[in-house]
């Protein structure tokens, strides 16, 4: 059995991570760490401190209506997709423990065609 790095918890909430196959399973989130367990699979989970968390990119669409995914972008292990039942109290949660300035929004489609096909003069 996995043991939770967290002493308390504020919220916890179905979600999926997707990593190829989307897996099921919960997020919770409390004073140390940001955590993920599978539903079937006990040895399938995510453990992440909030020291290690440098950003948290999330997706916004109709003017923060719509939050289909946000990532979790960490020091040394990588990128972590992850989608909540509620995601805006998901990232609400998250801001009391990651600072506003390393809180983002993806760019939207047309910032990532701007992006590509703007030549930078050097």
């Amino acid at each position: 059995m996995v043991r939770s790095l967290n002493s308390t918890v504020e919220l916890t909430a179905n979600a999926t991570w997707f990593r190829g196959m989307p897996n099921y399973g919960k997020v919770m989130l409390g004073d140390k760490a940001f955590e993920y367990y599978n539903d079937k699979n006990v040895g399938d989970y995510v453990q992440i401190p909030w020291e290690e968390i440098t950003y948290v990119i999330a997706d916004v669409h109709f003017n923060g209506r719509y939050i289909p995914r946000f990532e979790i972008r960490t020091k040394k292990n990588g990128n972590f997709i992850f989608n909540t039942k509620d995601p805006k109290k998901t990232l609400r949660v998250m801001r009391n423990h990651i600072p506003a300035d390393h809180m983002r929004r993806a760019l939207s489609v047309g910032q990532k065609l701007k992006q590509r096909f703007t030549f930078k003069k050097k």
